[in-house]
């Protein structure tokens, strides 16, 4: 692999950051890519900050990647954000900012996700996958969220109809041209997660 410059990353701790459970770096052994399916960063933010939970924290991945190759860090390494059910405490999620199936992520006839992935925006994926590699010990394998999250749901158009609840990060994500460039292997067929 020819080096790359580390990337440079934004630190924007998310407002509820502390309240995230801690973890140990050697625990984190898996990357999970996922697309924002919102139509920029700044509403991506916005729903980071939103919270959900009893324990004051929402849904965020650890970094965001928007389509110019900025690079964002919400949350710590260190702590456990929610990005996907039932792999979150040995994983770190990293979101691309792209539409996806914004803003009918359920209706049946809105399914294809065609907004392609830049390619600013793979670099700054790949460096700072890249660098993930040599800061987590443990880390071995990437997968996307879709692979971990397969569960059908009834379509927002239809209920008769069902959707997959997730297809982050896509078809359109280069996957060969990434897994050429990192020293992360697939995640091989994943299990279902516990809930």
């Amino acid at each position: 692999m020819p080096p790359l410059p580390p990337p440079t990353v934004i630190d924007q701790p998310l407002p509820y950051v502390e309240r995230l459970a801690r973890r140990l770096p050697g625990q984190v052994d898996l990357v999970v890519v996922h697309c924002t399916e919102l139509p920029d960063l700044a509403t991506a933010r916005e729903y980071g900050e939103r919270v959900l939970y009893a324990s004051g924290t929402g849904n965020s991945g650890h970094y965001y990647v928007d389509r110019d190759g900025t690079v964002l860090r919400y949350v710590p390494e260190d702590r456990i954000a929610h990005h996907v059910r039932g792999w979150n405490e040995r994983a770190i999620g990293i979101e691309l900012v792209n539409r996806g199936r914004w803003p009918d992520w359920l209706d049946s006839r809105r399914q294809a996700m065609d907004e392609p992935y830049p390619e600013a925006q793979v670099r700054a994926l790949v460096a700072l996958l890249r660098q993930l590699a040599l800061d987590l010990p443990a880390l071995r394998y990437i997968t996307g969220h879709e692979d971990l999250d397969r569960e059908q749901v009834p379509a927002s158009d239809d209920p008769a109809l069902r959707v997959q609840r997730k297809l982050d990060p896509g078809p359109r994500f280069p996957w060969e041209q990434v897994l050429a460039a990192i020293p992360l292997r697939r995640l091989p067929d994943p299990p279902p997660a516990a809930p």
